[in-house]
């Protein structure tokens, strides 16, 4: 955990955001984005969801942005875990990974916005302050998915194979797409290889492949089209 310190004394109007991500070089950025805004203030920056717990723990920000892809336990579960014990922590969601799929999940684990890392620089400070005053920030194209969702009842998001998955087993499927073998997936995860070879049982069903050689080929595939 690597806490900020303060260049301006803070108001009471200033609000304290965490940032949550595994790339010390996208930290800096947002640091340097958030640091120029008079209402903002970067308390600290976490490199894994353990850094991420210890840090809202001591200094308990207003605010964490997550990135999903972490080392160790992901950004979701992480978000999960931060939510059951500090409900009033505001959490923004900044990723790579497609809005179409993650953007909901998020949404229902408990973050109040998404924000793709490609339009991080413009989008950010704007994401943030409507977090932290209670609204939902997405971008409009999700925003008009989720309303036809509640008018229509049905979205693309529905029809898309790969929903039907689990937050857990979607991790475990991104990470047979990204080469890890059961083994080290289970150690990633710190989780039993039984627990992960029903997990990869459990997403070959659901998404009607064969054997095991297709899931991860289709895992393969689908890693590669997120990049």
């Amino acid at each position: 955990m690597n806490e900020k310190a303060t260049k301006r004394t803070p108001t009471d109007r200033t609000k304290r955001v965490l940032i949550v991500d595994d790339h010390p070089i996208v930290r800096h950025g947002m640091a340097q984005l958030l640091g120029d805004e008079p209402d903002l203030e970067v308390c600290a920056e976490a490199a894994d969801a353990g850094e991420a717990v210890r840090a809202v723990e001591k200094l308990r920000p207003d605010m964490a942005i997550i990135d999903i892809q972490l080392d160790g336990m992901d950004g979701l579960n992480l978000l999960k875990d931060l939510k059951a014990r500090w409900p009033e922590l505001q959490v923004l969601i900044v990723s790579v990974h497609d809005e179409t799929l993650y953007a909901e999940r998020a949404l229902r684990a408990g973050a109040l916005g998404y924000l793709n890392k490609q339009t991080a620089t413009e989008y950010l400070v704007e994401a943030c302050r409507r977090v932290l005053t209670g609204e939902i920030y997405l971008s409009e194209q999700m925003s008009n998915r989720l309303l036809h969702s509640v008018v229509g009842g049905k979205t693309d998001l529905e029809e898309s194979p790969i929903d039907r998955l689990s937050d857990r087993e979607l991790e475990v499927f991104r990470l047979l797409g990204e080469g890890l073998g059961t083994r080290q997936i289970a150690d990633k995860l710190a989780l039993s290889m039984k627990t992960i070879e029903t997990y990869r049982e459990n997403i070959k069903d659901k998404l009607n492949l064969a054997d095991s050689n297709q899931l991860v080929r289709h895992a393969v595939q689908w890693v590669l089209e997120q990049a």
